[in-house]
This record gives structure tokens, sequence and C-alpha cells, in this order.
């Protein structure tokens, strides 16, 4: 039997907040356990939440970025369940009124066919404490620092077919959380998280199978491959004739495979009844069009500037755009350049490959994005070739960042002559010592022209201008 598997996600995503979802309590990550608590976010008899502008506005950001629906008549509901890490015993969040609805994501294949994901909801909510369990040998700690830090969830429809689409899904989320600066997309610290429902039915069938939940994936590969695992799984059991059982399963990143953590007993584990402390809030057209309005640059807009207006391939432009860090850099150096080829072999190139060896981000990169439309403008006016641009030229600028390209270049004594009296003088003793070459190169063996080249650019130590060498031993050599 040939199967397909259907696949939904649900990505949590912890909101860029200084203080949480339903109090002041400071929000920022890493701070010593239980000292960003209060009687509200401990659930003090008497205290009451409210409201956080900023996580509404941040929540219909990405609904907007995403084409959603905004509900406009907003209320909160409590979600009972057993939460050993939230005070209060009961969550709030968003059941029968989530800020967004509808809507889709783009996500492309490796041959670039675009397909559309679509998106169920987006709903507020707080995220719960931590629950240490390596602290003490004999009982489980908790950290109530993260008790009310504020979520928003996605839930998307079940249009994944695969872990490869899962993987891309997953991926331009967290790319347009950055871009919208709403959350850092960092899944190892947990302010991104996903669980995947997946279940298989055989091909041609429209009927879906039980769903299994994944859980405590930490990272996008890891992502991919647990839904590998489990639809490997699935598709073993069904093909064994045993029945697959709904329940929530862990994934073990070392063995590579899903492990079963609890049976989902009924069809909810919890139930839901409305939040009477918060009152409903009304998203206004106002407050909707000032959102809208100062919605930052999105992915997609800006690969297509990159693309169409900057006429970059479609490589460098999506590779560029992937970073939100990194496209600004981009930018920036060609706010004073023109040459935005340059400008992107640069940033992808030997930029790119120094922060890797580095293990350092671009926002940490010492050189301004000035110094390198320094070096371009160099080479684009022939006083400077790419290799001593990048081998000589870069690292100095590295060293000495205050310094100007054209000052290093001066001081190592390598700008290019475009002197043509002393590139043929060069070119002359050149052909000269290499006689026999000379006239291998008549007989047909053209190949020789870069070993001629080589000498001459050696010879003059790199000066010499390479478009220029080149022409002149052409020249050269058709008269000898």
């Amino acid at each position: 039997m040939t199967y397909e598997a259907i696949i939904g996600l649900e990505i949590h995503i912890q909101l860029l907040t200084q203080s949480k979802a339903y109090c002041s309590d400071n929000a920022t990550y890493g701070a010593t356990p239980n000292s960003q608590v209060s009687p509200i976010s401990l659930a003090h008899p008497g205290t009451l939440p409210k409201h956080n502008k900023t996580v509404i506005e941040k929540a219909i950001m990405m609904g907007l970025a995403l084409d959603c629906n905004i509900t406009r008549h907003n209320r909160f509901d409590r979600k009972n369940y057993f939460y050993a890490d939230l005070p209060k015993g009961y969550q709030i969040t968003q059941d029968k009124t989530p800020i967004c609805t509808g809507g889709f994501v783009k996500i492309k294949n490796k041959e670039g066919l675009e397909t559309k994901i679509g998106i169920t909801r987006i709903h507020m909510e707080e995220d719960s404490g931590k629950s240490m369990h390596d602290q003490d040998l004999h009982y489980t700690l908790v950290d109530y620092n993260r008790a009310g830090v504020p979520l928003i969830e996605l839930v998307s429809e079940p249009d994944i077919r695969n872990s490869d689409q899962a993987y891309e899904f997953v991926s331009e989320i967290r790319k347009l959380v950055r871009y919208l600066g709403i959350c850092d997309g960092n899944m190892e610290e947990g302010s991104l998280r996903c669980d995947a429902n997946i279940s298989i039915r055989p091909v041609g069938t429209t009927k879906y199978g039980t769903k299994v939940e994944v859980k405590n994936m930490n990272s996008i590969t890891n992502v991919k491959r647990a839904i590998e695992s489990e639809i490997i799984r699935q598709t073993e059991m069904l093909n064994n004739r045993e029945p697959i059982i709904s329940e929530t399963r862990g994934f073990n990143a070392l063995k590579g495979n899903t492990f079963s953590m609890r049976a989902k007993e009924a069809a909810n584990d919890y139930r839901y009844f409305p939040e009477p402390d918060l009152p409903p809030f009304i998203v206004s057209d106002e407050f909707l069009n000032h959102i809208q309005t100062n919605l930052p640059a999105l992915p997609e807009q800006l690969y297509l500037k990159l693309k169409n207006d900057l006429q970059l391939s479609e490589y460098d432009a999506k590779t560029i755009t992937d970073d939100k860090d990194l496209t600004n850099y981009f930018l920036k150096i060609t706010e004073h350049t023109s040459n935005y080829k340059a400008a992107a072999n640069w940033t992808l190139g030997i930029i790119k490959s120094y922060l890797n060896e580095q293990a350092i981000e671009i926002n940490e990169f010492i050189l301004a994005p000035q110094k390198i439309s320094e070096v371009i403008q160099l080479i684009d006016e022939g006083k400077l070739s790419n290799t001593a641009a990048t081998q000589q030229i870069f690292p100095e600028l590295i060293k000495s960042p205050n310094k100007s390209a054209l000052s290093i270049a001066e001081t190592l004594n390598i700008i290019q002559s475009n002197d043509l009296d002393f590139i043929n003088h060069i070119i002359q003793d050149v052909l000269a010592k290499y006689p026999d070459k000379v006239v291998e190169y008549h007989s047909g063996k053209t190949g020789l022209l870069g070993l001629f080249v080589g000498e001459v650019m050696k010879a003059s130590k790199g000066k010499a201008d390479p478009k220029t060498v080149n022409a002149e031993i052409l020249r050269a050599l058709n008269i000898a």
C-alpha cells in the first residue's frame, strides 16, 4: 500500500516585549530563576490580569503579514488543564475569537515550485513556567519567570504533505517573525517551538487517518527528522495491520525516532471557559491602519526588489533575504555603489566566510558597509584586483577598520597600473623568457595565455591591471 502524509503544524512564537502578557513583570530571557514574578503572575488571591497593548499589536502584525483576517471583537478564555508550572492552574488564551484567521504561507520546493499552506488561526496566550528535573535529586523545581510571557500560537491547515514542506514552512515563519521584529526565532532557547500533527492515509482516499502529535523539537532540522521518522513508523504499523493510537509523542534527536509520552484519551484533554477578569477589546479601524502603515518591509518584498530592481540572480536574492540583518547590511552597501552584483558577491562570499570562521553574526561584524563599497569602487576603477582586495585589503581592514581601503592599498603599494609602457616592458621580458612557449602558443596551444598573464602579474607584483595585461599580451603574441 502506498500512503500519503497529512501534516499540520502548531508553532508557538514568544513575543519580544518588555513585560508579560497580562501584568507588568519583566519578560526578559535568562534572568535568575523566580526573579521576574509578582503577585499577579503568581496568581495571588485578589489580583487581576490586564491587557498588554504591545502583544495585541505584534499579533496583528503577524496576521497582516500572512494576509489573515483580523478579528475585531476579541475575548479571552481560560484553558483548564493540569499545568504544574502555571500558578493559576489554567492558561489565559483565546478559544472562540482568535485574533487572526485564514491567510497563508508561500513555500517553494527545490525545483522552485510554489505551494500555499493555509493558516487556520493565530491566537494570543501566555507561556507556562519552566520545570527543571535535573537540579535536585528528589524534586522537580519550577522557575516561574517564563509564566505569563506572551505567546502567539499559529496553527496551519493540514496542507503539508512531507517533511521538506514542513521544513520550509517553519523556516518561512522564523524568517518572517525576525523581519517583523516580534520574536528572535531562537528555537534552542524555546522562543519558537513547533509541534507536528501527523497522520497517513492510502493515496487516493480522502478520509484522514489517526492523528499523532509530536512535541519537543528544538530545531527546524529536528522537525523534519521527526516527521520523517513518524511517517516511517506509521507506514510500518499499517502495513503490519497494527492500529495507530492517537497519542502525544516526543522526539529523541540522538536516536532519530519518536517515543510515546501519553495517550489522548478523549478528543480534548482540556476545557475552555470565558475569562471573566479580562474585558473584551475592540480592534478599531484607526488602530489597524496604524499597524498596517508601519509594517516593515517583508522578506518577499525585499526578495523581489533584489531580483527585479537590482537584477540579482534568484539564488543571490533568496540567500541574502533569508537573513534580515544580512539583508540590511547588503542594502547599506548598495547605498554607496551601483555595482549590486559585486556587493552581493562580497556579502555572500568573503564576508559570510569570515562570519562563519569567527562564529559571529553580521551585526557583530566590525566593518561598516561603506568600507566594502570603497573596495568595490577601487576594483571598478581598475585600481585594485579582486585577488589583492580579498587577500590583502580585507584582512588589513579587519585589523584597522577606521582606515580607508585606498590608504591601505597605497601603503601596501598594490595600486594597479594601466601604464602601457610599464606593462609592455614586462610582457616583452616574459615572452623573451619563454620563447619555446611562444612557439607552442602559435602552434595552437592557446591555453598558454594563462601562463603568460600569470607571469606578468607576478613580475608586476600584482600592480598591473589584469584586463590590460590580457589584451596587451594577445596583441604582442599576434605581432610576434
